[in-house]
């Protein structure tokens, strides 16, 4: 068993925790407020997610970006940085460059970290840390607080999370040449996760695309032993649209959080099969602090 494994089957414990957070979330963007949500890497998807999620449910404009990527001259009325370890070079730049400007708030596995020292304030989900350099827990349990946070009833998600763990995994999915991931509203961001794990854990060779942009493109890659994923409802048609290049089309059964607890084991099993360690995926590192101008590790 491998870290990342554990962390994988103690999500329905942590999304429990995560969901009773919520009821005291008094730091976390308030509705009417115009947010901007922003993390690396899993945590910029998962930023990605939420803000399709609040503002479709009425509770404001919100935009999601890429640490390094937000325009620093763009108004809002708070910012809310997702980052496991709290160490991210370009999360804490840009927390601290929005010092004394816009109000922050930080959501983090560890509260004594250089993000949480800039951040106005701090929401800290120290029973989610992981110790594997791929993110599982964390992610998915920042997504329920939001989610419950909102106003969403989680109150079966853990559940899923169960079921997901219990589900035979597909088998068409177990030896697929390549996968692609397909979502729609919130769910794009869930799929671009999905597609994240496999090619951390494993190396597959994953895409990921909103549902209704495949036919137009990437639909061309469809073909035998290769699969396309469905997050959420998919559009009419595209099924067979998938069967008739022979491709497999596999829809979501679960919430789309827990079906991505199944993708998450996937990634596991596929890269324990070629010989990879699940914790150490190839040329990462669990968090990634940049050298300063003069040569120093930043922090």
């Amino acid at each position: 068993m491998s870290h990342t494994s554990d962390e994988i089957a103690s999500q329905p414990r942590a999304w429990r925790a995560a969901a009773a957070m919520a009821q005291d979330g008094s730091e976390l963007p308030r509705s009417g407020e115009r947010v901007a949500v922003v993390g690396c890497g899993t945590s910029f998807y998962v930023a990605q997610a939420y803000a399709a999620l609040r503002e479709a449910t009425g509770h404001g404009e919100t935009d999601a970006f890429a640490a390094s990527e937000m325009p620093r001259g763009r108004s809002y009325d708070r910012v809310l940085a997702l980052t496991r370890s709290g160490t991210t070079t370009e999360v804490v730049e840009l927390l601290e460059a929005l010092r004394e400007r816009t109000p922050t708030v930080v959501v983090t596995a560890d509260g004594d970290t250089p993000a949480s020292e800039v951040a106005d304030h701090v929401v800290v989900l120290d029973f989610a840390d992981e110790r594997s350099v791929v993110q599982t827990r964390f992610a998915t349990s920042t997504l329920v607080l939001l989610r419950a946070h909102l106003g969403q009833d989680t109150s079966g998600l853990a559940d899923e999370a169960e079921r997901a763990l219990a589900r035979e995994l597909p088998a068409a999915a177990r030896d697929a040449e390549q996968l692609t991931f397909l979502g729609r509203g919130w769910t794009c961001g869930i799929a671009q996760e999905a597609a994240l794990k496999l090619r951390e854990a494993s190396g597959a060779w994953t895409e990921a695309y909103p549902a209704m942009e495949y036919r137009h493109g990437p639909i061309s890659i469809s073909g035998p032993n290769r699969v396309t994923w469905m997050f959420g409802t998919p559009p009419d048609g595209l099924s067979a649209e998938v069967a008739r290049t022979g491709g497999t089309f596999i829809p979501s059964e679960l919430d789309p959080l827990a079906e991505l607890v199944v993708v998450q084991r996937l990634a596991v099993e596929r890269a324990v099969a070629r010989g990879l360690d699940p914790d150490r995926p190839r040329h990462l590192s669990r968090s990634v602090i940049l050298a300063t101008s003069d040569g120093q590790a930043g922090d």
